[in-house]
């Protein structure tokens, strides 16, 4: 069976160091929220809550869809214009909600559209989520480019 050459995934995305980094989680866990604090922190949105990932060149490309490009919902003020960046290469996804491991053991992967993406679960409300989300995009390295 052929795999996917695209997914559409709900997940907030922003690049950090010319990698994105999908957020994923379900509704009010705080994809956005996390986003945004990120952003602070000097990334660039690709897309909020729904983001379209091709595959290209033995790599993932995180885009957003036409009619949410440039927009983030931030919780109390509707939805925002931002701007973003399109096509950039998927380098990590972090999963909210899930049970976070103290120490984890093997590295955890999924695959999107046929490749191997690394996976990381954490407690995006916490104050430290963002320096986490940079700490293991820095800890996995370069993905082979798209």
């Amino acid at each position: 069976m052929a795999s996917l050459s695209s997914e559409m995934l709900h997940a907030s995305t922003v690049e950090i160091g010319g990698r994105a980094v999908l957020i994923e989680g379900l509704s009010g866990s705080g994809k956005s929220d996390l986003a945004l604090r990120l952003i602070d922190r000097g990334a660039r949105l690709i897309s909020d809550d729904y983001t379209l990932v091709k595959r290209e060149k033995g790599g993932l490309l995180a885009t957003a869809a036409p009619n949410i490009a440039g927009k983030i919902e931030v919780r109390g003020l509707g939805i925002i214009e931002l701007g973003n960046v399109e096509d950039v290469p998927v380098g990590l996804i972090v999963t909210l909600g899930e049970p976070v491991a103290r120490i984890p053991g093997a590295e955890m992967t999924r695959k999107i559209a046929g490749v191997a993406v690394p996976v990381v679960a954490l407690n995006g409300l916490e104050a430290s989520a963002p320096v986490k989300v940079e700490l293991a995009l820095r800890q996995i390295g370069m993905p082979a480019s798209a």
